[in-house]
C-alpha cells in the first residue's frame, strides 16, 4: 500500500489550497471533508500522515486523532488550528501523541516542509520496526544531506564510539546498541529546518529551542520504533555534559548513561575533524588535545582517556 498524507478539514477552501500545494510539487493527497470520513479513510489505507483542523463539528481534531491513534498508532499526527494555546498544546500532545502545530494561515512552504519531516519521521520508524537497517541509515544518510558538513557524521560516529565500546571491553550485544544508537544519533533533527542546521551566527531564543528539543524527538522516534533503552539513551543524552551543563535533561557525572558518554565523546571528536563553515578541519592529534582540555566539564574524563589510548595506537598503527 502506499503511504499516503491525508488533509482533514469542514473548509473546502482550505482542502482545495493544500491539493493545490502538493499537486505542484508531485504530491497527490487525500483529504475528508470531517472527523468521520477521516476514519473510514485511515481504515482502509497506510495513512503515514494525517494533517488536522481542530475546530470541527461534531468532534475536534483532537479528539479524530486520538481515534487515529488507536487504529493506527504508527500515523504521524498534525493540528491545524486558527490559534494555538498552551492549554490546545497540553491536550494534543497527551491525548494524541501530535507530532507538531499548524497555525492557520499557514505558509504553504513551511506546511509542505512540515509534511515532509513527518512523512521522514514515518518512514524511519517503520525501517527501524521492520529491522530495515539498509532503509533506516539511507534515511539517517538523506538526513545528513541537510547540513553537507555533517555527511558521513554517523557512520564516523560509529566507528568511533565501537572503538571506545571494544577498548572498555563491553560485551558484543552493548557494542552493537551503541553502534545503532550512533546511526540514529540525530534523528531528532527530522523536523528541525534547514535554515536552523546551517546558520553560522548565534540562534534565537526559540530556534535554540528547537535544537535544544531534538533529542527528545529523537527519543520518541526510538521508543515508538520499540528500540533498547541504550539506543534511547543515545538518542537522548549524547548532548549532556559532564559538569550538568547540557541539554535536554540537564544531567551530570555518571547520571549520563554510559553509553551516552560514549558517543559524546565520538560525536564530539568527530565534529572537531570535520571542517566547518567558519573553520577548517583539526587534525586527529590537536583534536585529541581539545577533548583532553574537556575532561570533567563537557566529556567524561576516563572515556576521554580511553579514546585517546585507544585512538593513538590506531594512528600508530596506520589503520
Amino acid at each position: 500500500m502506499a503511504e499516503e498524507i491525508l488533509f482533514v478539514d469542514d473548509e473546502s477552501v482550505i482542502l482545495d489550497i493544500v491539493r493545490q500545494v502538493f499537486s505542484e510539487r508531485g504530491k497527490d493527497i487525500l483529504t475528508a471533508a470531517g472527523p468521520m470520513e477521516a476514519l473510514d479513510i485511515v481504515r482502509s489505507n497506510e495513512v503515514a500522515v494525517i494533517v488536522a483542523d481542530n475546530h470541527m463539528p461534531g468532534m475536534t481534531g483532537i479528539e479524530l486523532l486520538s481515534r487515529v491513534k488507536v487504529i493506527s498508532p504508527d500515523t504521524v499526527k498534525i493540528v491545524m488550528t486558527g490559534f494555538a494555546d498552551l492549554e490546545t498544546a497540553l491536550e494534543a500532545i497527551n491525548r494524541a501523541e501530535v507530532y507538531r502545530f499548524v497555525v492557520k494561515p499557514f505558509e504553504n512552504e513551511q506546511l509542505a516542509s512540515l509534511v515532509e519531516d513527518a512523512l521522514e519521521r514515518y518512514r524511519l520508524v517503520k525501517s527501524i520496526m521492520r529491522g530495515d537497517q539498509s532503509t533506516m541509515r539511507s534515511l539517517v544518510h538523506a538526513l545528513e544531506l541537510k547540513d553537507p558538513y555533517t555527511r558521513g557524521h554517523s557512520e564516523r560516529v560509529a566507528e568511533y564510539a565501537v572503538l571506545i565500546a571494544r577498548a572498555l571491553g563491553l560485551a558484543e550485544d552493548e557494542q552493537d546498541a551503541i553502534r545503532y544508537g550512533s546511526w540514529l544519533h540525530d534523528c531528532g533533527k527530522i523536523g528541525v529546518s534547514e535554515n536552523i542546521l546551517n546558520y553560522e551566527g548565534p540562534l534565537d531564543e526559540a530556534e535554540v529551542h528547537v535544537i535544544h528539543n531534538h533529542p527528545l524527538w529523537g527519543a520518541d522516534v526510538a521508543r515508538t520504533g520499540h528500540l533498547s533503552r541504550p539506543i534511547v539513551n543515545i538518542i537522548l543524552s549524547h548532548h549532556e555534559r559532564y559538569d550538568g551543563k547540557g541539554y535536554p535533561l540537564g544531567l551530570s557525572g555518571k547520571d549520563i548513561p554510559l553509553e551516552a558518554r560514549i558517543v559524546s565523546v565520538a560525536d564530539v571528536y568527530d565534529a572537531l575533524t570535520t571542517e566547518r563553515p567558519y573553520r577548517g578541519a583539526y587534525s586527529p592529534e590537536r583534536a585529541l588535545e581539545m577533548l583532553d582540555s574537556m575532561k570533567g566539564t563537557i566529556l567524561d574524563p576516563e572515556i576521554v582517556g580511553c579514546f585517546a589510548q585507544a585512538m593513538k595506537e590506531k594512528i600508530q598503527g596506520g589503520s
